[in-house]
């Protein structure tokens, strides 16, 4: 960008320039480092459950497990794996005020605060929770982070797109295609890759394996 670092034009972009660039990767890439498990406690009879917020804020809730018995944590209770429902469907066989309690079976996002419980717990279990939240950005205070340890290269290409793109008013992009426009390409190209990586990972490649994916032979006559 051939721009001083403590240019104080630089220094209001800068923020903007790393939101960018980590909340897109993190979106694009869906990566398995960014999956936190928390866990929190029930109140029996209230089948209302606000995820935990000991690690941080959850964007998206992938799994619930209620822990039994209700003396035991997570480290050595039982785990019982609840279903995701809709809200209208927790509604109509779970409605608010039911006098039914149990072990939870099923939950419902009201909202991202709000979770519903079906049956409503008859005791204070706790809940662990599995989802996806944004780890700490890059900073002064935080130097190193998973993007950019393990995909400096998208980091950098992503930035890129952005930093041109601030340079030429945003609205440029598409008239200079030497600048934001190519590094746009190049970051396209690198997710792909990286993409494979994150399958692989998460044991979501090839015949739901860990193994890279392989071109298939070409046929022949």
């Amino acid at each position: 960008l051939v721009t001083n670092s403590t240019d104080t034009n630089f220094q209001t972009f800068l923020p903007g320039c790393i939101d960018y660039t980590e909340n897109r990767i993190y979106r694009d890439l869906d990566p398995l480092y960014s999956q936190v498990t928390d866990t929190g406690t029930v109140t029996a009879s209230n089948r209302e459950f606000a995820p935990p917020t000991t690690v941080g804020s959850f964007i998206t809730v992938d799994q619930i497990n209620i822990i039994t018995p209700a003396t035991a944590g997570s480290s050595n209770g039982s785990r019982n794996p609840l279903i995701q429902i809709s809200p209208e469907a927790m509604d109509l066989m779970y409605p608010s005020g039911q006098t039914t309690t149990g072990v939870p079976s099923y939950y419902a996002m009201r909202d991202l605060t709000t979770i519903l419980l079906g049956p409503a717990p008859d005791l204070a279990y706790t809940a662990e929770v599995v989802g996806i939240q944004r780890p700490a950005q890059l900073s002064s205070a935080n130097s190193s982070t998973y993007l950019t340890q393990y995909v400096p290269d998208l980091y950098m290409a992503a930035a890129l797109v952005y930093g041109f793109g601030y340079q030429r008013d945003f609205g440029g992009q598409a008239d200079d295609p030497k600048t934001a426009q190519s590094w746009e390409n190049q970051y396209q190209m690198l997710l792909r890759s990286a993409q494979v990586e994150q399958f692989m990972a998460k044991s979501q490649s090839a015949d739901w394996t860990t193994q890279s994916p392989s071109p298939l032979a070409p046929r022949k006559g």
